[in-house]
């Protein structure tokens, strides 16, 4: 793999998830008790052996930074080549508008490398894919595009695009936002392209003002390239809104999703934080639920996330709930459907309650 580039950008979703998103990238959303959204991205490509991967964020990616850090976790703090964070800028035009636009601002970096084949992605998606047969069935097709995609219900919420492949296996018709029933094929935002190639598109989208990979390239040219597709059959979820947020981690709680997320031959690496287990009061009553690392627990959760740091106290009722790093639930608090971001305060006796369907979010640093 070492002919092969990997490019994550890092903002192109933010406008899914505008509470999660309003101060940092949809990359560094919390997911899963200790993981960021970049994570998966991550390290899908370093497991497949790619190790020169460069990170394309837009605005607000302090947090970003922080996490990946030199990409050490990943395996990707080498002298030449390893992660890069590359600027947010499409040359004299500002902060890119879409991937293409993004892809332009690093046009430089992508000349330099030597690799033969580009792997695009973005950080929206909670999957754990070896990209290795990806890339072995680019090649040997001869596709000039290969496009990962899933089969599942269309996303009713937000940018979802259904691919329609003809017998021969290319790409026949692409539907954005499709007003479709029953099981599609969902492209997952990830494409193997030829660098060449890339860099032929680039240049054509610069000169017409164009920003989109999926209208500027892919619908424009399904009848001019060799586009393919490549059906991953793992467990996927693609982030669409805040229900799916919390949809995607309850299904933590189920082994057979842990499994296929998790599994000890790809393991989902991130930044490493060293803090004491968790600790259970004698009023503690725990059932479907994930505690990390840091957590206190002394009143009663079910089916919760709790992040790092999190604290329930006594007769406390959570339930359905993902509470992010040191949220406090102070004593006879009652919590259903609820969504906390960081450092949030829940003072004793607070009733709070979303449903299923619209969770209720607190954002960041909030008091209540």
């Amino acid at each position: 793999m070492r002919d092969v580039l990997g490019i994550i950008v890092c903002n192109m979703h933010d406008d899914l998830v505008p509470q999660l998103t309003a101060n940092r990238t949809l990359g560094s959303i919390p997911f899963g008790g200790r993981y960021r959204m970049i994570d998966f991205a991550l390290s899908n490509m370093t497991n497949s052996g790619i190790y020169d991967v460069g990170l394309v964020p837009s605005k607000n990616y302090q947090s970003l930074m922080n996490h990946v850090g030199n990409g050490q976790e990943w395996d990707m703090s080498r002298k030449n080549g390893g992660l890069s964070i590359l600027p947010p800028y499409a040359g004299a035009r500002g902060v890119y508008r879409g991937r293409m636009e993004a892809l332009y601002g690093i046009r430089e970096y992508i000349k330099a490398s030597d690799a033969k084949t580009v792997v695009l992605s973005d950080s929206d998606v909670v999957a754990n894919i070896d990209l290795r047969p990806v890339i072995r069935q680019h090649e040997e097709s001869g596709a000039d595009i290969t496009l990962v995609y899933k089969r599942s219900e269309v996303f009713r919420e937000k940018k979802c695009a259904a691919l329609f492949f003809n017998e021969c296996g290319k790409l026949l018709d692409l539907y954005l936002n499709p007003e479709l029933e029953g099981t599609q094929n969902i492209y997952l935002d990830i494409a193997i392209i030829k660098k060449p190639l890339l860099d032929e598109l680039i240049a054509e989208c610069a000169s017409k003002n164009e920003h989109s990979f999926v209208n500027s390239v892919l619908m424009q040219k399904k009848g001019v390239l060799n586009i393919r597709g490549y059906l991953f059959d793992g467990y996927c979820n693609k982030l669409t809104g805040l229900r799916n947020y919390l949809d995607a981690s309850l299904a933590l709680l189920q082994p057979e999703v842990r499994k296929s997320l998790f599994p000890a031959e790809r393991p989902i690496y991130t930044r490493v934080r060293d803090q004491v287990s968790a600790k259970y009061g004698e009023n503690a009553k725990v059932s479907e639920s994930l505690v990390t690392d840091g957590c206190h627990v002394d009143g009663e959760i079910e089916k919760t996330v709790l992040f790092r740091g999190a604290t329930v106290e006594k007769d406390a009722k959570v339930k359905g709930c993902v509470l992010m790093h040191n949220t406090f639930v102070g004593e006879g608090c009652d919590l259903q459907w609820v969504i906390t971001d960081k450092n949030v305060v829940i003072p004793a006796g607070t009733h709070l309650a979303g449903s299923e369907k619209y969770p209720l979010y607190i954002p960041k640093d909030t008091v209540l």
